[in-house]
């Protein structure tokens, strides 16, 4: 593992029941970037993260998270070391106010005046929610939902973010608007970004490196703009 590399996954594999899913996947993602997972329905993708996050257990490989084995350890302990999931479909609590959505991030913190700064900023990055925070989350829009689950992960002020299908369902704008926030995440706070994401452009737009998967593997991993770049690549597995 190189001391850059926050997160170091390898010869990782998994599925659901008897049916493999996962088929000895390395990948490496380095501290401060942003990693863009691409490839057809049913590569893979959201599994890799189901299995990175703890919901679904590995049947062989390692996982790293700046250096640390991870295997055997129970989700929220993942949560505390620094990994923070936002599943597709957002997950937000329908019956909660925003505000109470986004302090459910930030409950295991032991540091209460941290926390609150973390929901602070929150509140400053997005700013449709500042308005709304006394709303509940099923009055809320798509994109909203989407800003409330990424925020409440926020709170958590994880080191690795996991984050899948962030654009599904949401127009243009909003999808820009929040691809522009990973970029401003990463390069304010130095969060390292794990995301899985259909709409291939925009997320190679704001990925330093893309992660093609094929059949439960990894293709390729290379530097996002040569990935934009490869005609012969993008055509034979993402379509385009």
């Amino acid at each position: 593992m190189s001391s850059d590399d926050l997160l170091l996954v390898r010869g990782l594999e998994a599925g659901y029941g008897a049916a493999p899913v996962l088929h000895a996947v390395d990948l490496s993602v380095p501290r401060g970037t942003i990693a863009a997972v691409v490839g057809a329905n049913g590569a893979g993708k959201t599994t890799l993260l189901r299995t990175l996050s703890g919901m679904l257990r590995p049947t062989a490989g390692r996982i790293a998270l700046a250096g640390e084995d991870l295997r055997g350890i129970p989700v929220e302990q993942l949560v505390r070391r620094g990994m923070a999931h936002v599943p597709e479909g957002r997950g937000v609590v329908g019956e909660l106010t925003v505000d109470e959505n986004l302090r459910l991030g930030g409950l295991w913190r032991r540091d209460r005046a941290d926390a609150a700064r973390a929901l602070d900023e929150v509140y400053q990055l997005f700013t449709p929610l500042a308005r709304r925070r006394r709303h509940l989350g099923h009055q809320l829009s798509g994109g909203e939902r989407q800003m409330l689950a990424l925020g409440r992960a926020l709170v958590g002020r994880p080191r690795l973010l996991l984050l899948d299908e962030p654009s599904l369902g949401l127009a243009p704008r909003v999808v820009a608007q929040i691809m522009a926030l990973l970029r401003q995440l990463r390069d304010s706070t130095g969060l390292t970004v794990l995301l899985v994401e259909q709409n291939v452009r925009s997320a190679l737009s704001v990925a330093d490196q893309g992660v093609v998967m094929a059949l439960g593997r990894v293709v390729t991993a290379t530097p996002a703009a040569e990935l934009r770049d490869d005609d012969d690549l993008r055509h034979a597995y993402l379509g385009f």
